[in-house]
Order: C-alpha cells, then sequence, then structure tokens
C-alpha cells in the first residue's frame, strides 16, 4: 500500500507526470500486491499431499509432520510387530524344576491374560487351543519393558523376557545357553519363574515381514543415513531379525527408558530421527523422538494415539514413499512461492515503467492463483510408481 501511494504521488510532485496517468498505475500495483497466490501456495499444496498420503495408506496428524518426514536422517525400529509379523506363535513350551508343560501353561496364560502384548496374546491363544483354562490371578502387576508378576494359589511368580530374567539374579551358565540357543533361531523366549526357581521356558516365533529387507533399503535410497533396531528382545533373536532385515546397527534387551535414551543419542548425532513403533513400550520413544511413527493394524491404543503418522496397513514400504512425497511437496511449495513472488516483482516493475495495465495485472494475479493451486493439486496423484 505504501508504494501504491508513492507510485500516484511522487512522479506528478517531483516529475510533473499526469495524475490521471500515476493515479492508475497505484492501482495497478494495488491489484498486484493482492497475496492470494501467495497465501494459497502452501496450504493447498498441503491438503492435497495429506489427502494422497490418505490414500496411500499413511495417516498424518498435520503438515507439519508430512515437513519433518523431509528431514529424517535416521529412522529407529521396534522389532516385534514392527519388522516382524506382531503374530507369533508357541512354538516349544519347556518345563523345568519338576514343573509339567500344563503347569508351566497355566501360570504363563493366568499373568497374561490381561496383557496387549503380541507375545502374551500368543501364549493365552495356545493355552486356549490346548484346553488350558488358568487359574484366576491376584495382585497382578506389570512391570515396564520387563514382564508381569500375580498370585497364583498363595504363591507369587513372574513372567518376562530374558533380559528381566539376568536382573533378578536367577540365571544360571546352563539356562543362558539354552536361552541363547532358542534366540538364534529367532525366538523370543518367555520365563516363568517364582521366587526359588525357573518353572520352565516358553519359545515363540514371529516372522519377518515379507517386504521388511526391501523397505530398509528403500530408505537407503530416500536419504535415510541410518537405521537401527531398537528392541526389549534377547541379543540372539535381535541379531538374527537384525540382519535378516539389513539394519545398520542392533540394540537389544532394552527397558523402554534405554530405548528414550538410545533416542537422545541418536538426535545427539542425527537431529532428525523418526522411531518406529507398535507397542506401550515403545511410546516413550516415539514421544521423544523428531517423528513418531506406529504400525497402525497392530499397534496397541497408547502407540496409535503417540503417533504423529499412522501406517494404516502395516506396510513398511510406505515409509520411504512417504519420505519421498514429502520432498515432493516441498519441491511443489517452493515452486508456487517463487512463481508468485516472481509475476508480483514483474508486475511491480513493470508498473513503475508505467507500462501496466489494471486488466493485465488482475488476469496475472487471477493467473498466478491457479496456476499455483493447479500445481498443488497435482500432488493428489502422487502415487508410489511415480515417487
Amino acid at each position: 500500500m505504501g508504494l501504491a501511494v508513492a507510485i500516484m504521488l511522487l512522479p506528478p510532485l517531483l516529475a510533473g507526470g499526469s495524475w490521471g496517468e500515476w493515479f492508475y498505475q497505484g492501482l495497478v500495483s494495488l491489484v498486484i500486491a493482492c497475496p492470494c497466490a501467495l497465501v494459497i501456495s502452501t496450504p493447498v499444496s498441503m491438503v492435497a499431499a495429506l489427502a494422497s498420503a490418505a490414500r496411500q495408506g499413511v495417516l498424518v496428524k498435520g503438515a507439519n509432520y508430512l515437513e519433518l518426514a523431509a528431514r529424517l536422517r535416521a529412522i529407529a525400529f521396534d522389532k516385534t510387530g514392527t519388522l516382524t509379523e506382531g503374530r507369533p506363535e508357541v512354538t516349544e513350551v519347556i518345563a523345568l524344576s519338576d514343573h509339567t508343560e500344563r503347569e508351566v501353561l497355566d501360570i504363563a496364560a493366568a499373568i497374561e491374560s490381561r496383557s496387549q502384548h503380541p507375545l502374551a496374546a500368543a501364549i493365552v491363544r495356545y493355552a486356549e487351543s490346548n484346553g488350558v483354562r488358568p487359574p484366576p490371578a491376584d495382585d497382578l502387576q506389570a512391570i515396564p519393558g520387563q514382564g508381569a508378576t500375580a498370585m497364583l494359589s498363595g504363591q507369587r511368580y513372574w513372567i518376562g523376557s530374558h533380559r528381566a530374567f539376568q536382573l533378578r539374579g536367577q540365571a544360571t551358565l546352563e539356562l543362558d545357553e539354552r536361552l541363547e540357543q532358542l534366540g538364534s533361531r529367532c525366538h523370543s523366549v518367555v520365563v516363568i519363574a517364582n521366587d526359588e526357581h525357573v518353572c520352565g521356558l516358553i519359545a515363540l516365533g514371529d516372522k519377518v515381514r515379507a517386504n521388511a529387507k526391501d523397505s530398509l533399503a528403500a530408505l537407503h535410497r530416500a536419504g535415510i543415513r541410518h537405521l537401527v533396531m531398537l528392541t526389549g528382545d534377547n541379543s540372539s533373536t535381535a541379531h538374527a531379525v537384525g540382519q535378516a532385515v539389513g539394519v545398520d546397527a542392533i540394540r537389544s534387551e532394552l527397558l523402554p527408558e534405554a530405548k528414550v535414551a538410545a533416542i537422545e543419542e541418536l538426535l545427539a548425532e542425527h537431529h532428525h530421527v523418526g522411531m518406529i513403533g507398535d507397542g506401550v513400550n515403545d511410546a516413550p520413544a516415539m514421544v521423544r523422538a523428531s517423528l513418531g511413527i506406529a504400525m497402525g493394524t497392530v499397534g496397541t491404543g497408547t502407540a496409535l494415539e503417540t503417533a504423529d503418522i499412522v501406517l494404516m496397513s502395516d506396510d513398511l514400504s510406505r515409509v520411504a514413499w512417504l519420505i519421498g512425497h514429502a520432498h515432493r511437496t516441498l519441491r511443489v511449495i517452493r515452486q508456487n512461492i517463487v512463481a508468485s513472488l516472481g509475476v508480483k516483482a514483474a508486475f511491480v516493475l513493470l508498473t513503475i515503467l508505467g507500462h501496466a495495465t489494471l486488466w493485465t495485472a488482475i488476469a496475472a494475479d487471477m493467473g498466478v492463483s491457479l496456476a499455483v493451486t493447479f500445481n498443488a493439486l497435482r500432488l493428489l496423484h502422487s502415487n508410489a510408481e511415480r515417487s
């Protein structure tokens, strides 16, 4: 507006120009200064990009998260339910200390009956399929990242991971070797014990996602420098899965707070870090990461609520697509901004030189507004093949 007033007043006052002509040129400058194209450049692009992502099975909870996806340099993955299918099945029940397999299943199913963890659900399913009707558990307590404990028939029992078992101080060389052997076969092992002895072990197998290796390779091609797996599972199982999918680093036997610490280390090195998970234990790390991504089908309610982005079909290949889509969206926004400012700058110059007309200014303003809108709408067709 200040420039328009200057164009109207200064030439007639300083150079003897025609008041009518320069008043007209001031009106032209006001028309071309209308910021319509510039204002709509970003929101139209973002809305189109978010809609396109939803069509591809990727729910992005806000435009700022799409922008963050383009900045990622490292991504951390949970194992169970993320790199694996999240549908583990019991492969072996090992009874110890004069217990029977039925007793081990009774104890495990009673404690796990109220847990949402995929391993717990698998144990309960297996127990039910074998006709086990576990006794009710009293004083049930979940121990984050370790397992759970409960009272059964007046005695306290505990169920948890290999790492938590070691922390309890009940580990022996023979048991550790047995757990390592099971873990090397990509089996997750659950330990059942009381305060006196180890009652038994339950081995569970979970298939690596069929497209996990290709999806991680695509992430490297998309510009992600570092891929790391963060899991609470035992070292043998973690390394077997990690080598199968091709991560750059593996960190195993992590409690939830250790996952957060690992994310902080990655942030210090790479600045923009994503965390992909599906469980309650992943939620703190997802919050601490620059961008939290949840698996939509197998993910728990806590993970879905915490995440910034949800993969509705649990398809890891969508992550690489999303990063490419985010880069394309930012390119379109830059194109729109440059076009908007460029046309305006050209018409301001023409106005100062006295060569612009009102109708050409209106046409240019509306034309560039339509141009940036149609350019943004191209993002609606940003499919996997084109990106």
